[in-house]
């Protein structure tokens, strides 16, 4: 955890406010040789350097030589707790084998969550907790400083229970916010197959009441070889009764109408959507259910992308997020995110920018983050560029200069200003 503090930043070459209030510099409201003011912790101040109020010149100084500064990346899905890896699996798809075979063959999510039980079994959760800070801090260095963190992996109480305990730890070991959700619907396990009642009674009645204070949202994973929709309707409504707000893994694998109960149920967000069709892009708009799209999933699967252009042109809000996990996305850089978004699911370049910060924000119902004015939290990229475009421009590397949380500088990579030539 950091200290709030105080601090100017000068000599910003382009500031990405996302702030809705500069309509007149577009979608990601931006500002040409800035500065911002931070007090406390917070954004006091953000706008032209020239009108800097003198009260701010005896704020501590960096100086951003050019470079270009926007809100901190929100990564809104991740199943950043577990154990174990699957390179093998990963073969095995190149290889021409569908994720559905490998899952009733006992690999996917079974695979992980034999690891994962064993980990909380063998070594009290201490691994998870390790394993999961190194991915924190590698997710923070490629500037993402607030992260949703998944339970899903256990399914059983006491590991379910552990996993969410190693989440909240990573928020105190970590300079990153973190967000956790019960994900005990992600598959039915082994051991209930005979009996997916009896483990839906599980998730309903065992681990939600004792889950939720660890938690903020209730998610199940409504798909093809995991939850029908009247299961998930059921489950989520049971979140609801312990203040779990809905969220939905939804269309990824096939179309099963997961975008329309997200709507029904008025969930914060629906997740995936690489299947979803006009009506689902309608519904979520009337609901104001925030499209989370995990492009670098897709990517790993080689499967088409959602459809970011329909669900934007549709008005629904769109987030863009890691989906880190160690089956079909195990990625940590929102960045890489953004570049794959950009590339190949038909949003600007600015429109994922935009998505990895204020869209994450809204999908984590965090009004403060994911964009940059007076009263906003302190929480900053700079990029060792002169603007947010070299994210796409550039797949692969890691822009990322100096990385501002509450007010503080917590990553640190000096090197010279890039982009010249």
């Amino acid at each position: 955890m950091t200290e709030p503090s105080d601090l100017i930043l000068r000599g910003i070459g382009e500031l990405v406010t996302n702030d809705p209030r500069r309509v007149e510099a577009g979608l990601l409201g931006i500002v040409n040789h800035a500065a911002i003011a931070i007090r406390s912790g917070r954004v006091d101040w953000a706008g032209p350097l020239e009108d800097l109020p003198d009260e701010y010149f005896d704020l501590p100084d960096l100086d951003c030589a050019g470079r270009a500064v926007l809100p901190g990346f929100v990564d809104s899905h991740t199943h950043l707790v577990f154990a174990g890896e699957r390179g093998e699996e990963f073969t095995r798809r190149l290889a021409g084998e569908s994720y559905e075979t490998i899952l009733a063959a006992g690999g996917g999510i079974q695979a992980t969550v034999r690891a994962t039980r064993r980990a909380v079994r063998e070594a009290a959760a201490v691994g998870l907790v390790e394993s999961a800070r190194l991915r924190a801090e590698r997710m923070l260095t490629h500037g993402t400083t607030t992260v949703e963190i998944k339970s899903g992996y256990g399914l059983d109480v006491p590991t379910e229970l552990r996993m969410l305990e190693a989440a909240s730890a990573i928020g105190k070991l970590v300079p990153i916010d973190t967000v956790g959700t019960v994900l005990g619907a992600h598959v039915v396990p082994p051991e209930f197959a005979g009996d997916r009642e009896s483990y839906i009674r599980l998730v309903e009645e065992e681990m939600l009441p004792l889950l939720a204070p660890l938690a903020r949202y209730c998610d199940v994973f409504c798909d093809r070889g995991a939850f029908t929709v009247p299961e998930a309707r059921h489950i989520l409504e049971a979140g609801k009764h312990f203040g779990l707000k809905p969220r939905v893994h939804a269309e990824q694998l096939v179309a099963t109408g997961a975008a329309l109960l997200a709507a029904e149920v008025g969930a914060v967000s629906a997740d995936h959507l690489d299947h979803i069709d006009e009506e689902g892009a309608a519904a979520l708009a009337a609901a104001g259910t925030v499209a989370t799209l995990l492009p670098a999933a897709s990517f790993s699967m080689r499967t088409p992308q959602a459809p970011a252009r329909l669900l934007w042109d549709a008005g629904v809000t769109v987030a863009l997020a890691t989906d880190c996990n160690p089956g079909t996305s195990y990625v940590e850089s929102m960045q890489f995110v953004i570049a794959v978004a950009a590339l190949e699911t038909g949003l600007s370049p600015a429109e994922a920018v935009w998505a990895a910060t204020r869209g994450g924000a809204l999908a984590l119902e965090e009004p403060d983050k994911g964009w940059i004015g007076a009263g906003t939290a302190a929480d900053l990229v700079i990029l060792d560029a002169p603007s947010s475009v070299h994210i796409p421009y550039r797949p692969g590397a890691n822009l990322v200069w100096k990385v501002i949380k509450d007010g503080a500088v917590v990553v640190e990579r000096p090197s010279p200003l890039q982009g010249k030539g």
